[in-house]
């Protein structure tokens, strides 16, 4: 887990200065405008306008004035601007599955250097269809192919120390329906039936309050869903509510069946100073489908760890759907511990010294420099402990490209040898976000999450 970071506080954004023009001049600019609007029908080379006035979400909103609706609203006097941190991303849904062919992005001076256009047709798994590590701001018209009902921007390092700000997001194609703005501002994920009413979540008397819910599908009753934390442990039944205080370096335990089974997880926070930082883990193992939702005051709402479709799928198929993704030599992880969880690689036999795979990453990081055991690669152990570029390279199979290429997700996991374990997770996790092995923040890659002004968080837990 990231250690935890001070937020800072943007000021208020002044208004930039802009040449006069003398009144002869703009009188004359004016009528040549209203002339050429009357002699034919706006148009665009690239398709129609899709975005404007669609309901927009975005993973966090700076201010109540500059939310993720102010991007799609085609005032380039508004904005929507992000939370200090990466990785951020902003997304509109088109109401149905449309033909892309362009994406404009109108940015305030916070601009992404990198960052990727994504597609999808359930908000859930993504499409990458553009992707760059060397962006300099303004505004950006990109030629894209693909197609999705859900189109974002997804930011992975920001040019200065404020968030991601865009004036405008416009998607062009053909198709697409039905979208609307929702409510304020519409920064609320999808996904709500999953969640739940949160209206009736009480406010916390010490610094978060920490809802539980069951999400077996009807395996366990509330009644043998259990959590523990600092020494108490109740069912949901009995308790659904933990109002969490002030922690560092803290563990939350969830078990199904008995408040002493085999089928256990967790997830990992500190907690002070008015700020949450947490994230669902996958580094040692993963046990049970588990996803947290953070809220905030002032807006911040979102959602990380497995995804909806994984909770709906049957245990046994998880661990079926892993075998089946995975090369020859990490389907073991899914038979060392079953049925009770699939193990990271790092922590199974034949990947430590000695093992059938012990070699695996040998030759791949000598190639690039590094000698050192491929346990305690994929653990990011020994020398790899103070290098975590190196070890998020390697395990993502992206090391011996050029530095600026190893930031972007659409390079990893192209090749072996890698962590296609964590791979899996990635894959089936809200937004491609996942813990995977010790070093997986690099680049903004983890399901880590930290925000100031915490209200409540739910984690589901299922089977």
């Amino acid at each position: 887990m990231s250690s935890s970071t001070t937020l800072v506080h943007r000021p208020p954004v002044r208004l930039r200065p802009r040449p006069l023009v003398a009144l002869p001049v703009l009188v004359a600019l004016l009528a040549a405008c209203l002339f050429a609007l009357t002699q034919a029908p706006p148009a665009h080379a690239a398709g129609t306008l899709l975005s404007q006035g669609r309901a927009a979400t975005a993973s966090s909103t700076e201010a109540p004035g500059t939310p993720a609706s102010a991007a799609v609203d085609g005032d380039t006097g508004t904005r929507w601007s992000s939370g200090f941190f990466d990785p951020q991303w902003l997304q509109v849904d088109l109401g149905s599955t449309a033909q892309l062919s362009q994406v404009v992005l109108n940015w305030e001076a916070a601009y992404a250097t990198a960052f990727q256009i994504q597609t999808s047709d359930n908000g859930t798994t993504w499409t990458t269809v553009y992707s760059t590590t060397n962006a300099t701001g303004g505004v950006q018209t990109l030629d894209v192919t693909g197609s999705g009902r859900y189109v974002r921007m997804y930011g992975t390092k920001r040019a200065t120390l404020y968030g991601y700000s865009l004036y405008e997001f416009q998607v062009y194609g053909t198709g697409g329906s039905g979208g609307t703005t929702p409510p304020g501002g519409g920064t609320n994920p999808p996904g709500d039936a999953f969640w739940g009413d949160t209206s009736t979540i009480p406010p916390a008397q010490n610094m978060i309050m920490v809802k539980v819910l069951n999400r077996t599908n009807g395996a366990y009753p509330d009644s043998q869903v259990y959590w523990s934390f600092n020494g108490q442990t109740h069912s949901i039944a009995e308790q659904p509510y933990l109002d969490m205080p002030a922690n560092s370096s803290g563990r939350m335990y969830f078990y199904v069946g008995s408040p002493t089974s085999q089928y256990q997880d967790f997830i990992e926070f500190t907690v002070g100073g008015g700020v949450f930082n947490g994230n669902t883990t996958r580094v040692d193992a993963w046990a049970l489908p588990l996803a947290m939702r953070l809220h905030a005051t002032d807006g911040y709402d979102v959602q990380v760890g497995d995804s909806q479709a994984l909770f709906n799928e049957p245990r046994d198929q998880v661990f079926q759907d892993f075998v089946a993704a995975v090369p020859q030599q990490f389907q073991v992880l899914a038979r060392t511990q079953a049925p009770y969880r699939i193990i990271a690689p790092g922590s199974d036999p034949s990947f430590q010294p000695g093992g059938v795979n012990a070699n695996y990453f040998t030759a791949y990081a000598q190639s690039v420099g590094v000698n050192e055991t491929t346990q305690y690669i994929f653990g990011c152990a020994g020398s790899m402990g103070g290098d975590p570029d190196m070890c998020a390279a390697l395990n993502r199979h992206v090391a011996q490209l050029p530095a600026s290429q190893q930031s972007d997700p659409s390079q990893y996991y192209k090749a072996g040898p890698a962590n296609y374990y964590a791979k899996f997770w990635h894959d089936h996790a809200i937004n491609n976000l996942a813990y995977g092995f010790p070093y997986d923040d690099v680049a903004g890659q983890s399901s880590y999450i930290s925000h100031g002004n915490a209200q409540w968080l739910e984690v589901a837990v299922g089977f």
